[in-house]
């Protein structure tokens, strides 16, 4: 088989350098701020974890999580402080940042502070928050809808362009199967790639069970580095986003679901592995 082309797959720009282009990076943190201390904490490791790999890193948190089951669930910080909280991480860890937006005048204020707008699976369709985050300047990761097919993921990433905005990110989070269980269509991939834009798979969130704990998401950290490294098997995939935290089962949101900080560093390896082996010569 043909060696993979690297210079074939798709580029964006994220705080001024270029992502992609067949190098691999990460998305990943927390899934919620908690406190000033364990988000420094978080992105100082992994930076080190991902700079010792080549890995170029763009740190993730929500000073939000508006998606939740019930609405006793915790939600974050909130705008004001969420963003205080990732601005230090930004100064002091030297990351770019990605945080989800839910309304269209979140975008301009998060923008002030965070490299990548990234808008919630549940809210792809939305257009005035599509547009509103485009609008910015800022990169936007739109991560497509459990709901929604592959294919017509380019008329979302359309609208992020229509602003004059190129730097788009599409995000494969698993697709809704029956109650509370979520597949990944591996060929779907494939189908995200048309759009031109650089793919992300969203390894934690597709082993999600949503609501499947009693009025809490469930899920299966298991599994993610099994579909992540199928992900990558693809070709089709240039970027994976990884939830992570040094407790999970103490995490106030997505706990089942997200990685151990500890074991991130081996999970990274496999990973890297399967990216360079598809890449050889002798494929």
């Amino acid at each position: 088989m043909a060696r993979l082309d690297p210079t074939k797959r798709p580029m964006c720009q994220i705080a001024g350098r270029p992502f992609g282009g067949g190098k691999l990076f990460v998305l990943a943190g927390p899934c919620v701020l908690e406190t000033r201390a364990l988000a420094l904490s978080i992105a100082e490791e992994l930076r080190d974890l991902c700079a010792a790999r080549g890995l170029p890193l763009v740190f993730k948190a929500s000073f939000d999580k508006a998606n939740r089951t019930k609405a006793s669930s915790e939600r974050g910080p909130g705008i004001d402080d969420g963003l205080t909280i990732l601005d230090e991480v930004k100064r002091r860890v030297g990351l770019p940042l990605v945080t989800d937006v839910h309304l269209p005048d979140q975008c301009a204020t998060a923008a002030e502070v965070v490299d990548v707008l990234q808008v919630p699976a549940f809210l792809c369709r939305q257009t005035d928050l599509v547009l509103a985050a485009a609008e910015t300047g800022k990169t936007v990761n739109v991560k497509k809808g459990q709901f929604l097919a592959p294919w017509d993921m380019r008329h979302i990433t359309a609208k992020c362009t229509s602003t004059g905005n190129p730097n788009v990110l599409v995000t494969e989070r698993g697709t809704t199967f029956g109650y509370g269980r979520l597949v990944v269509d591996m060929t779907g991939l494939e189908e995200l790639s048309k759009t031109g834009h650089p793919v992300v798979f969203d390894a934690t969130h597709s082993v999600q069970r949503p609501g499947g704990a009693d009025g809490t998401t469930g899920g299966e950290r298991r599994l993610a580095p099994v579909l992540a490294r199928a992900a990558i098997a693809t070709g089709e995939v240039d970027g994976l986003f990884f939830e992570v935290h040094p407790d999970p089962d103490r995490a106030p949101s997505d706990g089942p679901n997200m990685v151990r900080l500890d074991e991130f560093g081996s999970i990274l390896d496999g990973l890297i592995a399967v990216h360079r082996a598809i890449r050889s010569p002798e494929r």
